[in-house]
């Protein structure tokens, strides 16, 4: 990836895209294309094929995506196969036709086994049952990985997928029951400090565990990756080995994660540390834990030079500033 190159975030208000252009002006590239939702619609794909008729990028990170929390992907299974699925074929398949260099897509942990020995590895896709709360969604994703894969493998071309732990970080969506865990719990926590709540109740037995990855350090990750130099990048792209006489897939993923986990339990301490809350925690268990562990296999990233930088208490400060200053201007 080039500094003269043209790139285009798809996602750009998102977590992750908001994080990879921050990361990226830093870095001093300026031919940056974004577009809002209201905008480009990537699910229509008319309006996706005429942007990239328009704009032809040489680069582009593919971090839109509907998400949410357990009860989002209860809620809304049709939404979330439907809308991702969508979005990716008609960016990957423009991509292809327009003659991207390169393309990045941001996948989810939830795409491995919910039973996945751990830490999980990249070649634990399609290995086993997935965790049905968030089935669709990770079927959508694994429909996205596979598609990089056929175009690398038809076409030659250089489409990686990346796959996050659990993402956090500045312009999260704060939402109390659609959101992510710790996003969640803050606002669960800020809003008992200010009422004066006697405790806070949390979805769960709080033993499962999950691995958080602050989403400035998942766009440095992002940005290294595509900034590698052609050999290794071409490494990356899938291909199939055999083993006593079995083949075994190794897709186009590279893992992102920080290499150790924590209980939601432990999750929970410290983001009631981080607000301030002094009351007590109760957990429902009635609630979904989802799936009991999901930490992440990263020694390939790790042998590609790159470590996160973000230690956790450091980032939930950093997450509880953002969503006071999001209090501030609603």
């Amino acid at each position: 990836m080039k500094k003269h190159e043209k790139i285009y975030i798809a996602g750009h208000r998102g977590l992750v895209g908001s994080a990879i252009l921050r990361r990226l002006l830093t870095d001093g590239f300026s031919n940056i294309v974004v577009r809002t939702h209201d905008e480009l619609d990537l699910t229509d794909q008319q309006a996706t094929e005429k942007f990239f008729a328009s704009e032809k990028p040489d680069v582009v990170f593919l971090a839109a995506a509907k998400v949410g929390g357990i009860l989002a992907n209860q809620e809304f299974p049709v939404e979330f196969i439907r809308d991702n699925i969508n979005i990716q074929t008609n960016v990957i398949g423009a991509a292809y036709q327009h003659g991207v260099r390169r393309l990045l897509f941001l996948g989810s942990s939830c795409i491995y086994p919910k039973l996945a020995a751990q830490p999980i590895r990249e070649e634990s896709l399609l290995t086993g049952p997935l965790e049905p709360s968030n089935r669709p969604y990770a079927i959508a994703k694994i429909a996205g990985i596979e598609m990089c894969w056929s175009y690398n493998r038809q076409y030659g071309t250089q489409y990686l997928s990346v796959m996050p732990s659990n993402l956090y970080g500045p312009g999260d969506n704060y939402h109390l029951t659609h959101s992510h865990v710790i996003p969640a719990l803050i606002r669960k926590f800020h809003t008992a400090k200010q009422t004066g709540a006697a405790e806070v109740l949390v979805w769960g037995t709080g033993r499962a565990r999950r691995e958080f990855v602050f989403s400035d350090d998942m766009a440095d990750a992002c940005v290294y990756l595509m900034r590698l130099p052609s050999e290794r990048f071409a490494e990356l792209l899938g291909h199939t080995t055999r083993e006593n006489a079995t083949e075994i897939a190794h897709p186009p993923i590279v893992n992102i994660g920080v290499g150790s986990d924590m209980t939601i339990s432990e999750l929970a301490e410290a983001i009631q540390h981080t607000t301030g809350y002094q009351g007590r925690i109760r957990y429902d268990a009635t609630k979904p834990d989802g799936t009991p562990q999901k930490l992440l296999d990263t020694s390939i990233l790790s042998s590609l030079g790159w470590t996160p930088k973000t230690p956790l208490t450091d980032g939930l400060r950093a997450s509880y500033a953002d969503f006071l200053q999001q209090q501030t201007r609603s």
